[in-house]
């Protein structure tokens, strides 16, 4: 039996080794290879069911992540108190009760005010505030902090107040020195004696011009006191005997001057408070000697 022989050829495997040189790009892979295709966007609104789409609480979502969110938030509220908020139409009753719930006081005596300290505001003052912000339907924290800022604002408009009374007054002073040299010192007592018996004796220093200044340290005015004051030298009403030469009115006029409300005649505490007193008992003294005579 004659024995064939196969010969298995083996195909020719050549490795080709390619080698770049230096000058030689590198192959660049193309893009369509590298990319991965994006996921298609998904309309938020397909995924709810048809029978809830319509709902107008949902029109507004587009994205998974504002559902979600929105969801949490509600839930964090369950429980809690809620306060509807009153519409266009709402009574002023209807807008009460939103305050109360949110903490407004029934009452001015429940309003509490922390002013620093030295910087007093009047009991009627404080009163008739609270009694507004009742109205107002103002939280304490509300009021408190209105009642803090109003107090700076009038005490900075004081402060400043003061500061250009006391620059107009030195000006003044400056001015009728140079004008009235040595006889300075007695034509501004004669000028104040004058005042005081025809305008009262706080008239000059609470009276204020626009500019912030007294009217007692305006130097035409002191010019013309100490002037009329020089023609009525002989006179007793520049010697401060004003009483002496005043009619009934005019003593109740200056009563009426002395006891207004806030003076010095009613506080007690106020530096001028003896001298006012005193002004008022002398006023009245005179007062009833010239109703007996």
């Amino acid at each position: 039996m004659d024995q064939t022989t196969e010969q298995v050829v083996q195909p020719d495997v050549t490795q080709t080794t390619t080698t770049l040189t230096a000058d030689q790009p590198i192959p660049e892979t193309t893009a369509a290879t590298l990319t991965t295709p994006e996921a298609p966007a998904v309309d938020f609104q397909s995924l709810i069911p048809e029978e809830y789409r319509e709902e107008k609480s949902l029109q507004n979502f587009t994205k998974m992540d504002d559902f979600v969110k929105s969801y949490l938030h509600s839930q964090k509220l369950v429980g809690l108190d809620k306060i509807a908020v009153p519409n266009k139409h709402a009574t002023d009753e209807d807008w009460k009760q939103v305050y109360k719930k949110l903490g407004s006081p029934e009452t001015a005596e429940a309003y509490k005010y922390s002013l620093p300290e030295g910087h007093a505001v009047p009991e009627d003052t404080l009163k008739s505030f609270s009694e507004e912000a009742v109205k107002l339907g103002l939280l304490p924290n509300q009021a408190d902090g209105i009642m803090k800022y109003y107090n700076e604002v009038i005490n900075q408009g004081v402060n400043d107040q003061n500061i250009k009374a006391e620059e107009a007054r030195k000006i003044s002073e400056q001015e009728l020195r140079q004008e009235f040299g040595s006889t300075f010192d007695n034509r501004i007592t004669g000028a104040k004696n004058l005042a005081t018996a025809t305008l009262g004796a706080d008239f000059l220093n609470t009276t204020m011009l626009a500019d912030g200044s007294k009217l007692g340290d305006n130097p035409k005015i002191v010019k013309a006191f100490a002037q009329l004051s020089e023609k009525l030298s002989e006179d007793d009403i520049v010697k401060g005997d004003a009483p002496d030469y005043m009619t009934t009115n005019d003593i109740t006029k200056q009563i009426a001057s002395l006891q207004q409300p806030g003076s010095a005649y009613w506080d007690k505490k106020h530096p001028a408070h003896s001298v006012a007193v005193e002004e008022v008992a002398a006023l009245i003294r005179k007062k009833n000697n010239e109703v007996e005579a």
